[in-house]
């Protein structure tokens, strides 16, 4: 591959990578898509080489456009250095995958710092249930409970989240045995389908329930709350989102907590742009160890 590349073609490149489309790679540079498919295919003549894999759902980076990508941040960078932007300022799109529990109560909300920062940054946040692949490029990096065993990732533990048994304060009324600190045979637990029967607190109530049947079986974290919220029974749920809805504590400690895990591309560990939101989420679960990990922070 020719080592000859210009800024205004590594700005074509890093837009296509980041965003994924055509559409809105032209969008973000303010061109249209014919101009983008132009300049894209002179890209890879030039180079010699095909730099993305079209499908129907995006544009994603073969081995060749992967081993470009740091070469064309270097560009980006040097461009920013030598323009007006002060250097602490970062531009740029990244993606990030977590679990929805994660990021509507705790990330979301404290975003706003990072924005003043670095106001030419946008951040997409990939919250679904389908499987994330970071070595596809489906998000630069991610927060996960669990640990990958494959891939070319770079990660490390950035906290834990705790884990408790909870109800709401009027079925803790109805109880037979009310201040009994342990399950009653009388107790209506919340489990989980069978499809998510692997996670450790669904253990934890399959265990608990000794051949029972659960009140209700539920597929998302946030039904497991609604459910406990309105009384439905107990439930194994995080700290942190059990006592922000006014639940009760019976059980502090199941031996169910899960480590929480950054999760990056290895070609994208030196970028900039996902430096500064690694560097903000290690920031921010470090702040709030104590409220994420105990019944009492």
């Amino acid at each position: 591959m020719s080592n000859h590349l210009q800024w205004d073609d590594a700005r074509v490149f890093l837009a296509l990578a980041r965003t994924g489309t055509l559409t809105r790679a032209a969008k973000q540079l303010g061109v249209g898509t014919a101009t983008m498919i132009r300049r894209l295919d002179r890209l890879e003549s030039a180079l010699g080489v095909r730099l993305f894999s079209r499908h129907q759902n995006g544009y994603f980076l073969t081995d060749e456009g992967q081993s470009l990508l740091n070469r064309a941040e270097g560009l980006e960078q040097a461009g920013q250095a030598f323009g007006a932007a002060p250097m602490h300022e970062v531009a740029g799109h990244v993606r990030l995958a977590t679990a929805e529990n994660l990021a509507d109560p705790f990330i979301i909300p404290a975003l706003e710092p990072l924005y003043e920062m670095h106001p030419d940054l946008t951040l997409e946040l990939i919250t679904g249930t389908q499987t994330v692949n970071l070595h596809r490029r489906d998000a630069d990096l991610a927060v996960r409970m669990v640990k990958p065993t494959q891939g070319n990732v770079t990660l490390r533990t950035i906290g834990t989240l705790g884990f408790g048994l909870y109800g709401s304060s009027s079925y803790l009324a109805e109880r037979k045995i009310k201040s009994a600190s342990f399950v009653q045979d009388s107790d209506s637990l919340i489990g989980w389908v069978e499809t998510s029967s692997h996670l450790p607190s669904a253990q934890w109530i399959i265990r608990a329930l000794a051949g029972r049947p659960p009140k209700l079986m539920t597929s998302s974290l946030s039904s497991q709350l609604a459910a406990a919220v309105a009384g439905m029974g107990l439930a194994v749920l995080p700290h942190f989102l059990a006592r922000r809805h006014g639940l009760q504590c019976l059980v502090a400690e199941l031996g169910v907590n899960q480590q929480i895990w950054l999760v990056m591309h290895s070609d994208l560990v030196h970028s900039r742009r996902i430096r500064v939101v690694a560097d903000f989420l290690i920031a921010l679960f470090e702040k709030n160890a104590d409220e994420l990990t105990y019944a009492k922070p």
